[in-house]
């Protein structure tokens, strides 16, 4: 994510009040690590690369040999806990994964990887530490500190990231990722142009890496590349169709390079989705309005400024996705959640280790309102990763089963795991202020205005609403007249 300041002392304070300071996982004093054997260093080097190529078996078979010579070798355990989740064994991988800690508690390999999981289960922030334990035992070692600095930078802490970033380049000067790195701050930095260089230098985003896809996408953006950057983000969104931030990435660059009617062959049936986010919906209504289309605006306009995100959507179906689950999600659409279902439970049998399939199940659970049944599929599948609709659906799902107060509290620990997500911040915004805490609801939306969600009408509707009951109408004049800079009749006439 791209943004401009670290997150102030006031609202780190508000969150982790909101979290309840809670941790996850032990965080204690690692214990030295054994003597691995060196004879299964050929094997594992062989499986790394075949895996690298996507032949897994093969890797496999290579562990399997591994493991007949050294099978306490907490590198062995490592490699089968990547292997595993390449495979989609996601389950199995964590277990590999705890084998790894447990037969070399201070080895940095093991660390980085539980690092990795923890961060993909809880957020940059409760990852941190386990970077650094990886750090003490290995302080030389480029891809912890590579991961490290990324995750400084998730968590907000762009100073701290910076450090990290040169003790990377004093280590391996020539690692692409120190440039890409590099390049993200000087982003966040607001110098687009040591940014561009910086990203090129590290040749990432010509090797299609989507990380440094998406930041070259959003460079092309504010240099005026529009088509240059709707290239870039149609290529990304055919790798990545689940990416909502890269969709809305190229909506806007279709709508700023003129091809409103791509931007609405594109965009216009995803926009009538129970689950498109204010921002594309706002965006179709634009290509629609400039096209002199003001009946298709108008319902558009309706849902984008009213906030169209109050119910979570599940198994929404669109071009790219995985086969497996095409026909679940045409039952979905047809309001077949029966049908959904069986199918879920069919996927769970042959995939019975996957989170992926596991989160389907509750997805499908979750349209059919059988929310207990889909608390329990998300909760085991938040077990390898929760990303923000996640999140977001487990919060709904517990407030349908009679326990607001535990979504609620969920919200508040996704938003302290990651400060610069911006629709966590609204969500919990939105939260406080059914609450009437109107003062922390303002709190909220003004960070996420700073890292960049001011063009979102509903956060600025809210916004607008927060300063009216704290009775601070200057400011309500303000957010009110921003909300009407977004207005597609505002865009119409600058376009004249």
């Amino acid at each position: 994510m791209i943004c401009r300041r670290e997150p102030c002392a006031a609202l780190a304070a508000l969150i982790l009040t909101l979290a309840g300071c809670a941790g996850e996982g032990d965080t204690g004093a690692p214990a030295p690590v054994s003597q691995r054997d060196p004879a299964v260093a050929i094997l594992l080097g062989e499986a790394d690369a075949v895996m690298a190529q996507g032949a897994l078996a093969e890797a496999g078979s290579r562990l399997d040999a591994a493991r007949v010579l050294a099978p306490d070798d907490p590198d062995l355990w490592v490699a089968i806990a990547r292997l595993r989740f390449r495979g989609g064994e996601h389950f199995t991988a964590l277990e590999a994964a705890d084998r790894a800690l447990e037969l070399g508690p201070r080895h940095a390999p093991a660390l980085l990887m539980r690092a990795l999981m923890v961060r993909d289960a809880h957020g940059p922030v409760k990852a941190l530490v386990w970077f650094e334990a990886a750090l003490t035992d290995d302080p030389n070692n480029s891809d912890v500190w590579a991961e490290y600095a990324a995750t400084l930078g998730d968590s907000g802490r762009n100073r701290a990231m910076l450090r990290a970033v040169r003790r990377l380049a004093e280590i391996a000067p020539d690692d692409a990722r120190v440039f890409y790195l590099q390049a993200v701050l000087a982003a966040r930095g607001d110098n687009p142009a040591l940014a561009r260089s910086l990203l090129q230098r590290s040749g990432l985003a010509e090797s299609e890496v989507p990380a440094a896809m998406q930041l070259d996408a959003v460079l092309s953006l504010a240099s005026g590349n529009y088509d240059s950057a709707a290239a870039t983000l149609e290529t990304l969104t055919a790798r990545q169709p689940g990416n909502a931030r890269a969709r809305e990435l190229l909506a806007r660059a279709l709508l700023l390079a003129g091809r409103d009617t791509d931007l609405i062959a594109r965009f216009g049936a995803e926009a009538g989705l129970a689950e498109a986010s204010p921002y594309l919906i706002m965006l179709v209504a634009r290509a629609h309005e400039r096209m002199g289309d003001r009946a298709g605006a108008a319902p558009l306009l309706a849902r984008a400024y009213g906030g169209a995100r109050r119910i979570p959507a599940v198994l929404a179906d669109r071009p790219g996705l995985p086969p497996p689950t095409v026909s679940m999600r045409a039952d979905a659409s047809d309001g077949n959640w029966a049908g959904a279902q069986a199918q879920a439970q069919a996927l769970q049998v042959r995939f019975a280790q996957s989170a992926d399939v596991t989160s389907l199940a509750g997805d499908a659970n979750f349209g059919a309102g059988n929310y207990r049944a889909a608390l329990s599929a998300y909760t085991l599948a938040a077990r390898v990763r929760r990303p923000w609709p996640m999140t977001r659906k487990i919060a709904y799902a517990s407030q349908m089963a009679g326990d607001a107060a535990a979504g609620n509290a969920l919200l508040a620990h996704h938003v302290a795991g990651e400060p610069l997500a911006i629709s966590g911040l609204v969500e919990l915004a939105d939260v406080q202020a059914q609450r009437g805490d109107w003062a922390r609801a303002a709190m909220l939306l003004d960070h996420a205005i700073r890292l960049g969600g001011g063009h979102d009408p509903a956060l600025l509707s809210l916004r607008m609403e927060a300063a009216r009951a704290l009775n601070r109408p200057t400011d309500a004049q303000h957010f009110a007249r921003l909300l009407a800079e977004v207005r597609p009749g505002n865009l119409v006439q600058h376009q004249r």
